[in-house]
């Protein structure tokens, strides 16, 4: 369980392949390492970012275990465990708890496009079936759906729901949330372009996809935000905005891999249905980290 309300930034964890598109179990660990000694907050393994839905049952636990054991309870690592089935959701989940994590990403069930009753019985359900801290995250450009404030705040509720990943890049909709969370509720980015403006209004922090490539650069811009240093923090957002929309030209997590292999972290691979990056856009993805001094030209 999350012991404190979840505040700055964490990393939706890419999954590192190895060429053959077999998991790179030691890179799991030293990628997760290298967040924390940048100073992220917290880790999110095998969310949308870390390809969550190509991954066996038995590849699930390699990465939640590698992370878990990378971090040493040192930040908090929340599992994605989310599925457009609730009772798949519940099982998911459950086997995260037995990895170790302090909590599980539940996304709103996708495809079956649930009315936003549906959407409170499936958290309810989760919430009650798993014994562990619960962040619900709203992604409408990938599910279909959107899970409306009034929602989101009805979900707020329930005992150990702790948090939301809001991504439906909707003002309106995140002025509503922040207005009415309950004491301790966490309101959090879902966009890494966003987030400056999205901590002037009153969220708590972001879950990101652009610290994957630069964690302290990312850390220090959340973290400058969120303490008022709202001059330094805009002057770092410029800086990086380019790099926090180029990697979505492409389906992430194409574009933030190829960016790592290019600075050698990783290997590119990514598994199908996502393929490799196109020429093109490989080639404006490396000028804008030539851009960052990420790498040579």
């Amino acid at each position: 369980m999350i012991s404190q309300p979840l505040k700055g930034l964490g990393t939706a964890l890419v999954t590192p392949f190895q060429a053959d598109g077999s998991l790179d179990v030691e890179r799991i660990g030293t990628l997760a390492a290298r967040q924390i000694a940048n100073g992220v907050d917290f880790l999110i393994p095998c969310g949308t970012t870390g390809e969550a839905v190509t991954l066996s049952d038995e590849e699930y636990v390699t990465v939640l275990t590698s992370v878990v054991s990378a971090a040493e309870g040192r930040v908090p690592v929340i599992a994605g465990a989310g599925s457009n089935s609730t009772q798949k959701t519940i099982e998911t989940a459950n086997k995260a708890v037995s990895c170790g994590v302090d909590g599980v990403l539940i996304v709103g069930p996708y495809y079956n496009k649930p009315t936003q009753e549906g959407y409170f019985q499936h958290f309810r359900t989760v919430a009650e079936e798993v014994d562990t801290s619960i962040v619900m995250y709203n992604v409408p450009g990938r599910t279909a759906g959107n899970i409306s404030a009034d929602t989101q705040l009805r979900i707020a509720e329930l005992d150990n729901v702790v948090a939301t990943k809001e991504a439906s890049g909707d003002l309106s909709q995140i002025f509503r949330i922040v207005r009415g969370k309950p004491e301790g509720f966490s309101v959090l980015s879902g966009d890494d372009n966003l987030v400056l403006a999205q901590l002037a209004i009153g969220m708590d922090g972001v879950i990101s996809v652009i610290s994957n490539e630069m964690p302290q650069e990312f850390a220090t811009l959340v973290h400058m935000a969120m303490e008022g240093d709202f001059d330094s923090a805009r002057e770092l957002h410029y800086r990086l905005l380019d790099l926090q929309e180029g990697n979505f030209m492409e389906s992430s997590p194409i574009p933030v891999k190829t960016a790592m292999a290019m600075m050698g972290l990783m290997n590119e691979r990514v598994r199908l249905p996502l393929v490799a990056m196109q020429e093109a856009n490989r080639q404006t993805l490396k000028r804008i980290l030539v851009s960052l001094d990420l790498v040579k030209e």
